[in-house]
């Protein structure tokens, strides 16, 4: 991805992009993006989830989107029993805002179903307590397989984003203390990612994002994956570009083999808190190997949210799903998306 990363370097620089550049950039990103959507009525009721449903649409939406006869050979299309599958989850607004415990024991299941060893498949997030706040640990306990924080098993000097935006690492960063020059320009990448886990499954909500529009499977996987991200999260400017340039690092995009956008609810407004009178039930699940198009998707049913609640708009800024594009993520242009619904 180094063509495509100079692009975007260029774009910081306030550079403009050679014509041949742009061209090639545009024929990269042209292939349609698949995204399936599963409905059923019955998902979610008063905010409890309904497991026995929600299995059945884990199952729909796989053989969907691989076009396999069973889930089991749809798995088998995206992971190995040898692979150790790690499922990012984003529990920091808790467990009925943030991605649901229930949807990820769907998932666990299906994966168990297929073959997958439970000593080979891990839930993690950036923090323990968020986990353990949500329930992970209980359902983890129930199923035998491991959960884990990013920020817990210490950062891999040999795979970073080296960044010009220098920030200052705090506690817990792998730079914490440290002075001289250079200290604050990288973001390492955690060892549950570079050295535990060989395939990753994103499962994150349909809920806002103040800067970056959704908290969404491209804001989700970057800043859960590296240490010395606070520079980023009160600059849009940086954030749009450090995401997508931290996902498209080999050692953690190339990993991705599935996401899926937990829609049973919609919450157009909070960020990180649960508000639920900013929630209305959709009964949904989204798949797509496409991570771009999915929070692009989600951003525009966001926005109808709003409008249907009369809520005041939020101001859609997608430079960062754009530059995703450029270094060859996904597909952020809503007219080359093609969602195929299954009732």
């Amino acid at each position: 991805m180094a063509f495509t990363a100079c692009l975007l370097a260029a774009a910081n620089a306030g550079e403009s992009l050679p014509t041949n550049a742009v061209a090639t950039v545009g024929r990269l990103a042209s292939p349609k993006a698949r995204v399936v959507v599963v409905e059923e009525q019955g998902a979610i009721a008063s905010f409890n989830p309904n497991l026995q449903v929600i299995r059945r649409m884990v199952d729909r939406g796989l053989t969907n989107l691989t076009l396999q006869p069973t889930p089991q050979a749809a798995w088998r299309s995206l992971v190995s029993p040898e692979d150790v599958v790690g499922l990012k989850v984003y529990s920091a607004p808790g467990a009925t805002s943030g991605t649901r415990p229930a949807v990820v024991e769907g998932v666990v299941q299906s994966l168990l179903d297929a073959g997958q060893a439970p000593a080979r498949v891990i839930v993690w997030d950036r923090q323990l307590g968020p986990l353990r706040l949500a329930g992970y640990f209980t359902l983890a306990e129930r199923y035998g397989i491991r959960i884990e924080a990013s920020t817990e098993t210490g950062y891999d000097t040999n795979h970073f984003y080296d960044s010009a935006f220098i920030g200052q690492p705090v506690w817990g960063d792998h730079e914490f203390g440290r002075r001289g020059p250079g200290v604050g320009r990288k973001s390492y990448v955690s060892k549950l990612v570079t050295r535990q886990m060989t395939r990753i499954i994103n499962l994150t909500p349909l809920l806002n994002h103040n800067m970056a529009g959704v908290s969404g499977n491209l804001l989700s996987l970057a800043m859960g994956s590296v240490d010395n991200t606070v520079r980023f999260m009160n600059d849009p400017r940086q954030l749009a570009l450090a995401v997508p340039e931290i996902y498209a690092l080999p050692v953690l995009g190339d990993r991705v083999a599935l996401n899926i956008v937990d829609a049973l609810l919609v919450q157009y407004h909070g960020e990180a808190r649960s508000l639920l009178h900013y929630t209305a039930a959709l009964n949904q699940l989204r798949f797509s190997v496409d991570p771009v198009a999915l929070d692009v998707l989600s951003i525009q049913e966001l926005e109808r949210r709003r409008q249907f609640a009369g809520a005041p708009a939020a101001k859609s800024d997608l430079q960062l799903y754009q530059n995703a594009t450029l270094v060859e993520i996904g597909t952020s242009n809503p007219q080359s998306i093609e969602v195929e619904w299954v009732k």
